[in-house]
């Protein structure tokens, strides 16, 4: 009996070690989703093997290329060049609002989805990278946006490497703001994260924690600081967010300037949408309804302590100031 009563005494205690466990377990679990959601996904997959080393361009051919990935390619008359101009950020910043309404521009062609061929995808090569992009004719311009380039160490360098005279766009946001926002879409896809603040912020209210790659971004300072090693100011052009948003037509038209474009996108092209919060383009000749960017754009933001916005304005302030300097531009987030 002494022996059964041993027994199931070390039961009880098994299943009460096991109890206790239960919510470091849970914990564990909602943060290696997190981690999953933030780490950097897989390269869009190559079918087969890669052609040899290209030339700028390639010749018009009704044959699938060797190599070309399952993303969305366009097909047809022209060739696949490499892009001429890159959105290299932000993200959370307007980069897709920004890529839909270039892309209503005839000579504008540009890849919908994200490549991040000089971050993740790297070592593919420069065949299975030209293999992604659209046909075009003599006088258009290829562009593909991919915001993390701006945060990514390497990126300057290897583009500078197949292109030392690549146009770059940067839409910046002002950095509380694309922080919130940035967490809002982790948390759409990953419930039960930690708060805002826990995230943002070390011991409570103590350091901001630069560590976290939704802060890390706003630092637009020191990104920049990196690319002008590679690149001159003069192949830069900063796309406020903000008035991506407040006057669409005007900031489309900078960018339009930039590239060397007839201002063909308009204010004609734009109306907008209140439920959504940021402009649509209205209805396409031709088209059956307005066009407005998907369900994931204009998410409602979590609610956010005024003393935690108020302690990483103050944080981004001085980062923002010398941003403002760099760059020429005044974007009036203080």
């Amino acid at each position: 009996m002494a022996g059964s009563s041993g027994l199931g005494g070390g039961a009880g205690q098994g299943a009460a070690l096991r109890a206790s466990r239960a919510p470091l377990l849970l914990v564990a679990l909602v943060l290696g989703a997190y981690c999953l959601r933030v780490l950097p996904g897989r390269c869009p997959p190559a079918a087969r093997a890669l052609a040899p080393a290209p030339s700028p361009s390639e010749p018009p051919s009704s044959v699938r290329r060797p190599g070309a990935p399952d993303l969305p390619v366009a097909s047809g008359p022209g060739r696949r060049r490499f892009p001429q101009a890159l959105i290299v950020g932000v993200k959370k910043g307007g980069t897709r609002a920004l890529l839909e309404f270039l892309r209503l521009h005839p000579d504008v062609r540009a890849l919908g989805s994200e490549p991040h061929f000089f971050d993740r995808c790297y070592e593919r090569g420069l065949a299975w990278y030209r293999s992604l992009m659209p046909r075009t004719l003599d006088g258009q311009i290829t562009m593909e946006k991919t915001p993390s380039y701006f945060v990514t160490r390497e990126a300057p360098r290897r583009i500078h490497a197949m292109s030392p005279d690549m146009k770059l766009i940067v839409v910046v946001r002002n950095p509380v703001t694309r922080a919130i926002s940035d967490y809002a879409q982790t948390l759409s896809k990953t419930p039960g994260l930690p708060s805002f603040r826990a995230l943002a912020f070390r011991h409570g209210l103590g350091p901001v924690d630069t560590a976290w790659s939704a802060v890390r971004i706003g630092l637009y300072a020191q990104h920049l600081d990196h690319w002008l090693q590679y690149f001159p100011l003069s192949h830069f052009l900063f796309v406020s967010g903000e008035r991506l948003v407040s006057d669409p037509a005007g900031e489309v038209g900078r960018v339009q300037d930039f590239l060397g474009l007839k201002r063909v996108v308009t204010d004609k092209h734009f109306y907008f949408n209140a439920t959504k919060g940021f402009p649509c383009l209205k209805k396409a000749q031709g088209g059956s309804r307005p066009r407005c960017l998907g369900k994931s754009k204009g998410r409602p933001h979590p609610r956010v302590p005024p003393a935690v916005v108020w302690r990483l304005q103050e944080f981004y302030r001085p980062f923002n100031r010398k941003f403002y300097q760099m760059t020429g531009q005044d974007f009036g987030w203080g």
